[in-house]
């Protein structure tokens, strides 16, 4: 049975990968996988947020079909199995370095580790920069394939702290990048310092993948390379404005590659579309572990070996509460669906502000480009607006056309019937996932308890955040 390794960066959109050809970014272990195996240019995660996704690619679902686990920083109800726990039930050495399933509260659920397995984190090393974790990723590797009992495969998962900020500001120039060098998106400002912002999440990119080739090399040293399936990806997007807690496409897409010995094709370069769902029932199935009917993923194992068109016609993906950002610890719930050319997006609460409750706006992640931005809001008006304003009910985006998302067409004349047409394979498609937000009782997401730095400026709610015994659901 082939070990799995599964390899998860912190904050990492797509293109931000050197075979991709993203300028001023060097990724030779990643471009090594996809050369050598299989690159996907159309991976969605679940949700555009570290917890509620990684709950959704352990248990094989949808956010809305998790509970608190689908909301970030909350619970993770022990009801809801996990691949981890499914193939160590199958005779797998489980186990996990970094980052697991997280920010929230796996034990106040009933478990007895982390939903990614036993963690590896002992080992530390002296770090170049400030802001890149001190945790050893491969020599923890190395402590776990040291306690893998004889003749037994394994699971590990590889969760990088990295690229997510803080950054040491400046780091990227220092290492010897050239900010003329970086392409910045049409929806954020094109000025040096956020040039210069690019380039110090440009070096944790790299650091994420310099640890990869370590666990490579000890992957290959120990013999266990061609029988491994390795998958390369990030968790959810760039931690920038309209990015990261978005579901545009700089939110939601990220690099995936796959390899997987004489098995996956080599060099295949793949335009399916993958869901961050589709990852348990893969790795169950190349297990020979049998998928549970509770998984609404799909194997994508035959787009792997045997070079077969994948099963979806589209994926979807949403959001509830991200970071403790408006008043009440409310959430910004929104679903959306992505076709091979479009992107639509229904904001269930479009009369809240999208990155969090003015003027400090607590989605976005702090750094100089927010910084820049609320700075400079009135000479870069129109990209204030589209990064913190408010959004309308429905908005639809040509992705074929652009991965910048600018142009809401909704209103257009000429795309009402496409606009019709994903609104109502969205509501479908929610329905089979019973999620609440279709079924009106999609409130019960802000009513969950939130585990992390609370804000009392925003009010409302205890200390731990317990929910507010006179929180009001109609709000």
């Amino acid at each position: 049975r082939p070990n799995i390794l599964f390899a998860i960066a912190d904050d990492w959109s797509w293109p931000y990968a050197s075979i991709a050809g993203a300028g001023e970014v060097h990724t030779p272990n990643f471009d090594r996988i996809a050369k050598e195996g299989v690159l996907f240019k159309n991976a969605f995660c679940a949700a555009p947020q570290c917890s509620p996704n990684r709950a959704a690619t352990l248990t094989g679902r949808h956010i809305g079909q998790l509970e608190e686990a689908g909301t970030h920083g909350s619970l993770f109800p022990s009801k809801f199995a996990v691949y981890p726990e499914l193939l160590a039930g199958a005779g797998y050495h489980v186990g996990f370095t970094g980052k697991g399933w997280g920010p929230g509260d796996w034990r106040g659920s009933g478990r007895k580790q982390n939903p990614a397995g036993k963690e590896y984190n002992r080992k530390r090393l002296r770090v170049p920069y400030q802001g890149i974790n001190p945790v050893d990723y491969a020599a923890n590797f190395d402590a776990f394939l040291e306690e893998r009992p004889d003749d037994t495969p394994f699971c590990f998962w590889y969760g990088g702290h990295e690229p997510h900020r803080k950054y040491e500001e400046g780091s990227g120039v220092k290492a010897g990048k050239t900010p003329t060098n970086v392409a910045i998106p049409s929806f954020l400002p094109d000025s040096e310092i956020v040039r210069g912002d690019f380039l110090d999440y440009f070096l944790e990119v790299e650091w994420f993948d310099s640890q990869m080739g370590e666990i490579l090399k000890k992957l290959e040293d120990a013999g266990e390379l061609e029988n491994t399936i390795i998958v390369v990806t990030g968790d959810n997007g760039m931690p920038f404005p309209r990015a990261k807690a978005n579901l545009y496409e700089y939110g939601i897409r990220v690099p995936l590659a796959v390899r997987w010995g004489g098995c996956a094709t080599k060099g295949r370069i793949a335009d399916d579309l993958i869901s961050f769902v589709d990852f348990a029932p893969t790795f169950l199935q190349a297990a020979g572990v049998p998928v549970p009917d509770t998984m609404s993923g799909h194997s994508f194992l035959d787009v792997l070996t045997a070079d077969a068109p994948g099963s979806n016609e589209y994926v979807t993906f949403g959001r509830e509460r991200h970071s403790h950002a408006r008043y009440d610890n409310w959430g910004y719930p929104a679903r959306a669906i992505r076709s091979k050319d479009h992107l639509y997006i229904r904001n269930f609460k479009p009369d809240r502000w999208p990155a969090g409750d003015p003027d400090i706006y607590y989605d976005i992640d702090d750094g100089p480009t927010k910084k820049f931005m609320l700075e400079n809001k009135d000479s870069h008006a129109q990209l204030f607006e589209l990064a913190f304003g408010k959004r309308p009910e429905e908005e639809l985006y040509a992705v074929d056309a652009s991965m910048d998302c600018m142009e809401n067409l909704a209103n257009l004349p000429e795309y009402a019937a496409i606009k019709q047409e994903l609104r109502t394979k969205l509501d479908a498609a929610l329905e089979r996932q019973q999620d609440p937000r279709i079924l009106g009782t999609g409130d019960i997401f802000e009513s969950y308890p939130r585990f992390g730095g609370m804000r009392p400026e925003l009010g409302g709610f205890a200390e731990g955040g317990k929910r507010n015994p006179a929180y009001a659901p109609d709000k």
